[in-house]
């Protein structure tokens, strides 16, 4: 049997499907939340496929899993009026709510949130093809994160719970809202990457404008009532439908104030230039990046190698924060490939559901014919895949390729390939990698491998001005979430982490009187009587 049918083997019958990873049937959503209210969608719909096949008389076919409604500019236009309305100009019950009643609301949402995890963990795994080990760990640390944005959000409100006296002028500073906020997250994370954004705009007082991502659509079904009931009318809405068709009317009307967007730069840029006042536009976004490995002589290989297999091919390569090029010693270069392909060969492919799997199929319908064309590519400027059976494709599945020698005539140089392929180029100057990342659009993170100190710290002077961050014998990663976590060029604006995020999402506000009798009484007046939400000594524990 060819390695290729022992791939086409892994795709069992739905019948062999465990009972406990299945879903309750196709789930086809016929309703989107706007204005409050879960409206009926009659119109047409597009069908979701998971990338997990199943033999049949036509050979390997995706498993339709359910269906979600296609809307247009209309229904996404009606939603920004829903926002629009809800904020009122910073008047609406959300934003002129207190702090502690905001974080109520998301309290009660978390645990609606929970009510629907084994329904939402097992949704992850059959619309993108993620390990339910790692499907569960993405929920769970969700739900983490929220926790954590609220506790971040009371450490902010205290130490703004009091006055200031400079200069003969007394002042309380808060952060308010900025507006209307358009969140789109990412397939990869569809669920996490897009709270990460979503909870800290909400839970300081924006309205909400939800586009779901193409590939982990069907996810947030089971969330939408939570949303509803949790929070008040026109406050969270739902945009669902094709993004050419629906997102640019959106930014042309200059009615939404921040967009957050976690994919392209390309589409972030032409997001921001459709935005008729883009001076007035704060964007957050988590763009591309192409983070490079170094590999010095110095290395521990070993360790060097188990952190290259984890930060390479983690959800199959498909993450911002993976290392999608290796530059190694030439002294090294053939010990280190040699201890890479070894560690790949003892991965475990299969389905989702299955202990200990490492790779599973991909979620992109046309990622095995780019990975196809990038490994070609790279064969006509002088490379190979050195690994055995490296490339082997079986309809969704594709096995982890190295490919060496790679140089800077090669797509791999430069694209961000997103999916399991290991580029890897030999270096004699470490001023190589350096000017590689010099001259790259991207700037996101590098791992550097070596156990000499000397080496390592002058690696990380320069590094630091060229990316946001510099891991030292580890992976490239996100997490802790409390680290900022950005990129420079094309790869960020913005600052994401658990306070980060709170800041991006708001601005400092304040309100100041000179200090004298009158303006004292009236401010002891507003802060005893409870008058106000933002002038207020109250503080929550």
């Amino acid at each position: 049997m060819s390695f290729e049918d022992q791939l086409k083997s892994l795709f069992v019958a739905e019948s062999q499907v465990p009972a406990e990873y299945r879903l309750d049937g196709e789930l086809h959503q016929r309703e989107y939340l706007s204005n409050g209210e879960m409206k009926k969608w009659d119109g047409p719909t597009c069908d979701v496929y998971s990338p997990i096949c199943f033999p049949g008389a036509d050979g390997l076919t995706r498993k339709l899993i359910g269906s979600y409604p296609l809307g247009t500019e209309t229904e996404a236009m009606a939603a920004l009026d829903a926002a629009v309305a809800a904020y009122n100009n910073g008047r609406g019950e959300w934003p002129t709510m207190s702090v502690a009643d905001r974080i109520k609301c998301v309290e009660n949402f978390t645990f609606k949130m929970l009510e629907q995890r084994d329904k939402v963990i097992k949704l992850i795994m059959w619309e993108i093809g993620k390990s339910i080990a790692d499907s569960t760990k993405e929920f769970d640390r969700t739900v983490e994160y929220i926790n954590l944005t609220i506790d971040a959000l009371k450490d902010i409100d205290r130490e703004s719970s009091r006055f200031e006296i400079e200069q003969g002028i007394v002042a309380q500073s808060r952060r308010s809202p900025l507006g209307v906020v358009l969140c789109m997250g990412p397939f990869n994370y569809p669920l996490n990457e897009t709270f990460t954004t979503l909870i800290p705009a909400l839970i300081m007082g924006n309205t909400i404008l939800f586009k779901p991502p193409k590939h982990g659509t069907l996810l947030h079904y089971p969330l939408l009532e939570a949303f509803r009931q949790c929070f008040p009318k026109g406050v969270v809405n739902t945009v669902y439908g094709r993004g050419a068709n629906t997102v640019p009317g959106l930014m042309q009307t200059g009615k939404v104030n921040v967009l957050t967007l976690i994919g392209s730069s390309k589409v972030a840029n032409e997001l921001k230039k459709m935005h008729p006042k883009v001076n007035r536009l704060r964007a957050i976004l988590s763009l591309d990046a192409k983070n490079v490995a170094i590999v010095t002589k110095s290395a521990d290989l070993k360790m060097a190698v188990g952190e290259a297999v984890l930060g390479s091919l983690s959800f199959n390569g498909q993450r911002c924060t993976a290392l999608k090029i290796f530059f190694v010693h030439k002294d090294v270069v053939d010990q280190f490939n040699t201890l890479l392909a070894a560690e790949i060969a003892k991965l475990k492919v299969g389905m989702p559901w299955e202990k200990g799997v490492a790779i599973t199929p991909l979620a992109e319908p046309g990622k095995p014919d780019y990975i196809k064309e990038v490994i070609a590519d790279a064969a006509v400027h002088g490379a190979k895949v050195i690994n055995e059976n490296g490339a082997a494709t079986a309809a969704s599945i594709v096995y982890p390729a190295i490919v060496y020698p790679v140089n800077s005539g090669m797509k791999l140089y430069r694209e961000e390939q997103f999916g399991p392929v290991i580029p890897v180029v030999p270096f004699e100057s470490i001023d190589e990698p350096i000017q590689y990342q010099i001259d790259s659009v991207h700037g996101q993170q590098v791992s550097i491998f070596s156990e000499d100190p000397t080496e390592i710290a002058a690696l990380i002077d320069p590094f630091v001005n060229l990316v946001s961050r510099v891991n030292i014998n580890s992976q490239c990663q996100r997490g802790p979430d409390v680290f900022p976590f950005t990129g420079r060029k094309d790869s960020a604006e913005g600052t994401l982490s658990v306070v980060d995020a709170l800041r991006s999402f708001s601005i400092r506000s304040l309100v100041a009187t000179k200090l004298n009798d009158t303006n004292k009484h009236l401010i002891n007046e507003i802060v005893n009587n409870h008058d106000s939400n933002f002038l207020s000594t109250k503080y929550i524990f």
